[in-house]
């Protein structure tokens, strides 16, 4: 029996579980960082950018040293500083956004085209025939998520999309993220199946009551899924 059978909702995280995690590191990272500098250089000035700059600058005046300096008020100045997260990995909302912004660039231009597992496809197809609506949450901010399933390999796959969830409702390893985005949804958790890469990120998805399966794709980094049910792909789902 398919593992989302009775689930009337499925949660998917991305990296790991749509989408190979070398995409994100060997290309999307990149990308962003590559480019940083001249986007800010030519679009520092605009309202949606700023706001992205104001929320790195928050984060800035919370680290410890070391940190790389982030001097004046041009908006590349912050450069330095963006490229220490992305080396991190953090899971800034101000840095997410402002990836998000620069991705859409090069998605638009047609440098850019996301890279999915290819069940990925079928598995939509194969849910939402069957009324299973599909939502995604990601530390990658909603444009960025978007953007990912819009100029796949795959094609456009947003149509199949109910829903995006970031940061801006809570960390992925938090409680609470999961009962707002229940309340959200407008399901019991109970009926809602979560898929991750990350056991710490399914475990207070369970805590709350959600279905939950662990996703040990092909070029996942090593990681432990005790406590959870394996899948290699979403075939069985």
């Amino acid at each position: 029996m398919p593992y989302a059978d009775s689930a009337d909702a499925l949660l998917l995280d991305i990296e790991g579980t749509t989408t190979p995690v070398a995409f994100v590191f060997e290309v999307l990272f990149p990308f962003a960082r590559d480019r940083a500098e001249d986007f800010l250089a030519t679009r520092g000035g605009d309202a949606d950018v700023q706001a992205d700059l104001a929320l790195l600058r928050q984060d800035y005046q919370q680290e410890s040293p070391p940190v790389p300096p982030w001097e004046g008020n041009l908006a590349v100045a912050a450069v330095p500083y963006i490229h220490h997260l992305i080396g991190c990995d953090r899971k800034s909302t101000g840095l997410k956004s402002l990836q998000g912004k620069i991705w859409d660039a090069g998605y638009q231009s047609g440098q850019l085209r996301s890279s999915l597992f290819a069940d990925v496809l079928p598995a939509f197809q194969r849910w939402q025939s069957v009324g299973k609506a599909i939502y995604i949450f990601s530390s990658g901010s909603v444009q960025a998520q978007q953007l990912i399933f819009r100029y796949s390999e795959a094609g456009d796959l947003t149509p199949y999309i109910s829903g995006y969830f970031d940061t801006t409702i809570g960390s992925k390893r938090e409680i609470e993220s999961y009962q707002k985005i229940a309340e959200e949804v407008g399901r019991s958790p109970a009926k809602i199946l979560f898929i991750s890469d990350v056991a710490a990120e399914l475990q207070p998805a369970k805590t709350v009551g959600f279905q939950t399966l662990f996703s040990s794709r092909p070029g996942n980094p090593p990681a432990s899924a005790e406590g959870f049910t394996p899948i290699e792909n979403f075939d069985s789902v």
